[in-house]
């Protein structure tokens, strides 16, 4: 699909980049890694729905993947329709600790157009990962925001949601 914003293309399911495991990044603080989170900013916030990317999405097989703030303020998005082009970037991300109370929630994909399905999540996950400048941080997340890291970190696995998904509906967005 053809961003017409940024002419940035967003991979769909059926490349088999989309499948692959990711390779580790060495050299984080690399002018490299800086284009790279360039581009995937880019693509992202062209997309109206845009609130997460993982770097296989526009082709690089990298442990990396970015997070719209906008998501640690759903409420607010929701009532004034606004968007920021603020972004958290998670580099080798792991996942050190995740609830064993699950929720399930609507999920779509800028890799899986027009489909969306309910997928169980763990309700609350902590990760350690690299930011961009190369400082190794910890974070907890619940709600929205857990459930945006663990659909990334799947992408970083050659899982996409629908591998997960029940209930799968074919929708077209009325923005496309």
């Amino acid at each position: 699909m053809k961003n017409t914003i940024n002419n940035n293309m967003i991979l769909q399911k059926e490349n088999k980049i989309l499948r692959a495991k990711t390779e580790e990044i060495k050299k984080i603080n690399s002018q490299e890694i800086k284009l790279l989170i360039k581009k995937m900013v880019d693509a992202m916030f062209a997309e109206p729905d845009g609130i997460g990317i993982a770097a296989p999405q526009i082709g690089e097989s990298k442990k990396i993947f970015l997070v719209a703030e906008d998501v640690l303020h759903p409420e607010r998005f929701d009532k004034e329709n606004k968007r920021t082009r603020n972004f958290l970037v998670f580099i080798n991300p792991i996942m050190k600790k995740k609830s064993s109370k699950k929720t399930e929630d609507i999920e779509g994909c800028l890799s899986v157009r027009g489909l969306y399905g309910s997928v169980p999540r763990p309700e609350k996950i902590t990760v350690e990962y690299f930011d961009e400048s190369g400082n190794k941080k910890s974070r907890g997340a619940s709600g929205l925001f857990s459930r945006v890291i663990q659909h990334e970190m799947d992408h970083l696995e050659g899982i996409l949601f629908i591998d997960k998904a029940k209930k799968i509906q074919k929708i077209t967005p009325p923005h496309l």
